[in-house]
């Protein structure tokens, strides 16, 4: 189907949260061989994005929706675009590969579908990328992930043709020029310590308080300095992990320092002021990486598989609290860094993208249009998980929505539209309140 190359893409972007939907609308620019035009699609879910944060990203589309697994489709099969990235949990791309395959089996022309991960791929290797298989390009952010994720569509037989190795489509902004003597900083404002929160790492009130009080005695320590806590989200809004215990809540119990603040918004405008960023095993590690900014990822908690910081082994960013208290600056191992697709810089960042770019437009150009979709499970391969992932989605084993399937192609009217938004609400309130308080007298 490629369009005349005088006129935009048409690009569809399907997200299930802020996160993954500023992953793909950014991945659609990068990757896309010239201009498009974007129309966004939010997944009804848990992590549906809110307004606030829909702003806070900063990604704009041309149109954007909220729509259910069946409306999508439906859209799909009704609308003509040269190219869809599904910026989805691994369950919800396997489900959309099948819904797709099955709705675009009578078409001669379907979009390039192009799918990956938000970040760090720490857990569920196998599992998360055998999901994403049958997408035409399942992109990996750095060599290291491209050798990896091979590596596992080889050893269970599967084509491995469809990685490709880019970035992070978010890294950017300028490189981080302030002296190494915090002393010697002139005309910056106050040496800014960033700590970086995570929904759900660590997920205990034992830890998250430990952290949130060790980041309080730092900025007690250096009353000079400015320490910011970095929160993705308010308390009610859900990101791409549920957050239980929202950091929010465990300062009102402390007594903040005066040079102490909680700070929402853009990464990497909190990036631009930033002397050293502090994190568990947030992405935004990679961020601060990226630009030269001192970055340390703690041991306090251990370095363990649960917490992904054991995915920084070899980075040189390891550090506990006592030695950035006591004025520590982890230096980057450079070559780590390389493997991990940040810090190039300059051209090098931008010509990441080149090769997804030039396999998307071979692929628009290929004659006869694209073959079906053939991800790695079936009915075949596994039927004792796969109809269970296509039923949380409402699809039956071949793909097909099933009878009563959520606004199969129809609008919800305002009172529905009411009602979700208060079960949605119900929901977050049992997850971050009700949930911790039944697990504490569990464990009475």
């Amino acid at each position: 189907m490629p369009a005349s190359a005088t006129k935009p893409l048409r690009v569809a972007v399907l997200a299930d949260s802020d996160t993954r939907w500023k992953w793909g609308a950014l991945t659609a620019s990068r990757v896309a061989p010239r201009d498009i035009r974007t129309d966004g699609y939010l997944l009804r879910g848990r992590a549906t994005p809110t307004a606030r944060q829909l702003g806070e990203v900063g990604v704009r589309a041309d149109s954007l929706r909220e729509v259910t697994a069946a409306q999508f489709l439906r859209a799909m099969r009704e609308e003509s675009y040269d190219l869809l990235v599904l910026a989805l949990v691994g369950g919800g791309v396997q489900a959309m590969l099948h819904g797709l395959k099955r709705a675009w089996e009578d078409r001669a022309d379907r979009p390039v579908v192009v799918t990956g991960y938000v970040g760090v791929v720490y857990e569920k290797l196998a599992d998360g990328l055998l999901l994403r298989h049958g997408a035409d390009l399942v992109l990996a952010n750095s060599r290291q992930d491209a050798e990896r994720f091979r590596a596992v569509y080889e050893g269970v037989g599967a084509d491995a043709g469809s990685v490709t190795e880019v970035a992070l489509p978010f890294l950017g902004g300028a490189p981080y020029t302030a002296e190494h003597d915090p002393s010697a900083e002139q005309g910056r404002g106050p040496y800014t310590v960033v700590f970086a929160a995570q929904p759900s790492v660590p997920g205990s009130r034992r830890d998250r308080t430990y952290l949130l009080q060790r980041l309080i005695g730092h900025a007690r320590r250096h009353p000079g300095r400015e320490v910011l806590l970095k929160l993705r989200s308010k308390p009610g809004e859900h990101t791409t992990h549920i957050e239980e215990l929202p950091y929010q809540k465990l300062a009102q119990r402390q007594d903040l320092p005066p040079n102490f603040r909680l700070v929402y918004g853009h990464m990497g405008e909190v990036l631009d002021r930033t002397d050293l960023l502090v994190t568990v095993s947030s992405t935004a590690a990679l961020e601060s990486l990226h630009r030269r900014i001192p970055t340390a990822v703690l041991t306090d908690l251990g370095i363990r598989e649960a917490l992904g910081n054991h995915h920084f082994v070899g980075s040189g960013c390891l550090a506990s609290w006592d030695q950035l208290d006591a004025g520590h600056r982890p230096e980057p191992d450079g070559e780590w860094v390389a493997r991990q697709g940040v810090a190039g810089g300059g051209d090098a960042y931008e010509t990441a993208f080149d090769t997804a770019r030039a396999r998307i437009a071979g692929l628009l150009a290929r004659p006869g249009g694209l073959p079906p979709l053939a991800p790695y499970y079936t009915p075949v391969t596994a039927p004792g998980y796969l109809p269970g992932i296509l039923a949380r989605h409402h699809l039956g084993p071949d793909g097909t929505p099933l009878p009563g399937a959520p606004a199969a192609g129809r609008e919800p009217g305002p009172v529905r539209q009411i009602v979700r938004r208060a079960a949605r609400g119900a929901y977050r309130h049992g997850v971050q309140r009700v949930a911790p308080v039944i697990r504490r007298m569990g464990e009475l």
